[in-house]
């Protein structure tokens, strides 16, 4: 099993002297193998550690929200793997308490084949395979849907954007996809679970890598928006879809369009989703784009006066420009 691979010693050996302004100056050798909004993550390049990839989320504060986090995750990942048919990479999570500031946890999963990711795929499979690429995405996500129309209490979210997708046995010598192609979903860092329409992750959790002259102002004008639609099939579609501009791919959009309500109507009309329009994603990603830079831009404004006028800690590494 995964967690009887990581070595916590050397794991916080290595947090404890992160430096997050040069993660790559490490004294314990690592590789910076993406980011998120407030998590990155990583490989430690030691032999013991091949195969792992750490996903480091410097946002508790204390052991009673790491202790709920963990089982969070734990359940998000049983229902995705156990009652949903939506397989995740085998995972584990683990602790560090820095001397000063936030604690952390690590999300602990094996690392995947980087050509298997969706997000690379479409760079180098032709245009058909793409779009069934897509297809099998689709059908997917479906699945969570279907379970959440079931009409109990517990509904899940899902982040179906194509860097969280994965092809299972991909093998890039015979780039091949079909109707049976078999997907892992990768972001389960974020358990989306509602019970009764309650959100079971602390949304405050969120908004702790935000700059604090923001945070009241994204959790009373965007936080609910961002959440709820994570629960919205024709949303997370739609996100998906606006992220091919991300990937510099949007010639792929009208394509992906229409692929995307071609299956909405033939494979899942007792979901009743809405069709998508081109005006909808251009709109969709012209906004996210603007909020997301605005958003880096203060984070660093943050970490100057945090780290040079306040001469605090500021534990959230920050990524470098990004293309969208």
């Amino acid at each position: 099993m995964i967690e009887q691979r990581i070595d916590h010693g050397l794991l916080s050996r290595f947090d404890h002297s992160l430096d997050p302004r040069h993660p790559e100056m490490s004294p314990i050798p690592a590789k910076i193998l993406g980011y998120g909004e407030i998590s990155t993550i990583f490989e430690i390049l030691h032999e013991s550690q091949q195969g792992l990839a750490y996903k480091r989320m410097p946002i508790f504060r204390a052991e009673h929200e790491m202790d709920r986090y963990e089982r969070l995750f734990r359940e998000y990942n049983r229902l995705l793997a156990g009652e949903i048919g939506i397989a995740v990479p085998d995972h584990a999570s683990a602790r560090v308490h820095p001397k000063t500031g936030n604690r952390v946890v690590y999300i602990v999963q094996e690392k995947l084949q980087p050509e298997s990711l969706c997000h690379r795929l479409i760079h180098c499979l032709d245009h058909a395979s793409v779009e069934d690429l897509l297809l099998v995405i689709l059908r997917h996500m479906q699945r969570v849907w279907e379970f959440n129309a079931r009409g109990g209490p517990l509904v899940i979210g899902l982040d179906g954007q194509l860097s969280n997708w994965a092809v299972k046995g991909y093998d890039p010598g015979h780039p091949c996809i079909t109707a049976e192609t078999k997907l892992s979903y990768i972001d389960t860092s974020t358990p989306l679970i509602r019970i009764d329409g309650v959100e079971q992750l602390d949304p405050d959790l969120f908004l702790r890598s935000a700059p604090s002259f923001l945070v009241w102002i994204i959790r009373a004008f965007f936080l609910k928006g961002v959440l709820d639609r994570y629960y919205d099939f024709h949303l997370v579609v739609v996100d998906l879809i606006a992220n091919l501009h991300k990937e510099q791919r949007p010639e792929l959009i009208p394509g992906f369009i229409a692929a995307a309500n071609g299956f909405f109507s033939r494979e899942a009309p007792h979901l009743a989703v809405a069709p998508i329009t081109v005006k909808e994603v251009e709109a969709y990603y012209r906004e996210d784009a603007f909020i997301w830079r605005l958003f880096l831009a203060l984070r660093k404004l943050d970490r100057f006066i945090s780290t040079r006028i306040l001469m605090r800690a500021y534990p959230y590494i920050l990524p470098g420009k990004i293309r969208r």
